[in-house]
């Protein structure tokens, strides 16, 4: 078993041209124990499959189904995410949902960020066992998301919001630019996304890092105000930033995320 905890933790802000071969790659590993149970990881906006590789490990370890997808228009150059959609972020997601069905008995998706956004879109389409949630994102307030159209028109790309890491030395291998048009586009996906959280009915774990430079808490509060889960669970994380399952409450992220898993299987 590959340790893939140890090409993480290099020198913080390495982008994607720097990151071990493999790794910014979809990854798909059969189950043994557990090959019937299969878990979809889905990493953040700018960010790459390397950021949710150490906690699929975790569950591929102990014999479950995994698979960690690459977003389109992620973990290849910035200019990329400003070529795409919003509706391909779901349909790669929805790809590996149906995927995934046609060999296992339950299937749950977890996501990180916009990647819990996009699980969260998922989740009001599709009947999953379950899923997980870090530092989720719903929304995006402010006055700056207003214009944020005219300003894509006249800079291409800001500065980026990734490896908000409390840990030191760890990185998300994402992009060190933000895609303006990405922004764009992700801002409709959350809209659409948010107007229909009342069909998420699926079992919720939701984890929320109190000290979160990324994203407010009013996005952690949203989803769990207006999802309709059987069973939703939120859990407060004191000693990390936005990466959480990356940080220094990665073990509480994990541990608790299996214990879900194992509940509703």
């Amino acid at each position: 078993m590959v340790d893939d905890t140890r090409v993480l933790h290099l020198n913080r802000g390495m982008a994607t041209t720097s990151a071990p071969a493999g790794w910014l790659q979809d990854y798909f590993s059969k189950g043994n124990e557990h090959a019937d149970i299969g878990i979809i990881f889905v990493h953040g906006f700018t960010g790459s499959p390397a950021s949710m590789r150490p906690w699929a490990a975790y569950f591929e370890e102990r014999g479950y189904t995994v698979s960690v997808v690459r977003l389109p228009g992620h973990a290849t150059q910035w200019q990329d995410l400003n070529a795409v959609k919003w509706q391909e972020w779901p349909a790669r997601v929805q790809s590996e949902v149906d995927q995934f069905k046609q060999i296992c008995k339950k299937v749950f998706v977890f996501g990180l960020s916009m990647g819990g956004g996009t699980t969260l879109n998922i989740a009001e389409k599709n009947d999953l066992a379950g899923i997980c949630l870090v530092n989720p994102m719903i929304h995006i307030p402010g006055f700056l998301i207003k214009i944020a159209p005219l300003v894509a028109l006249v800079q291409p790309g800001r500065s980026s919001v990734g490896d908000d890491i409390k840990k030191p030395d760890v990185t998300e291998w994402g992009y060190d630019v933000l895609p303006t048009k990405g922004v764009v586009e992700l801002n409709k996906m959350l809209k659409e996304t948010r107007a229909n959280l009342g069909l998420v009915k699926c079992p919720t774990l939701l984890f929320h890092s109190v000290d979160d430079h990324v994203l407010p808490i009013s996005n952690s509060n949203i989803i769990m105000s207006e999802i309709e889960s059987i069973s939703g669970q939120r859990i407060e994380l004191t000693n990390s930033f936005h990466v959480a399952n990356l940080d220094y409450d990665a073990p509480l992220i994990f541990a608790n995320s299996l214990a879900h898993v194992e509940h509703w299987s």
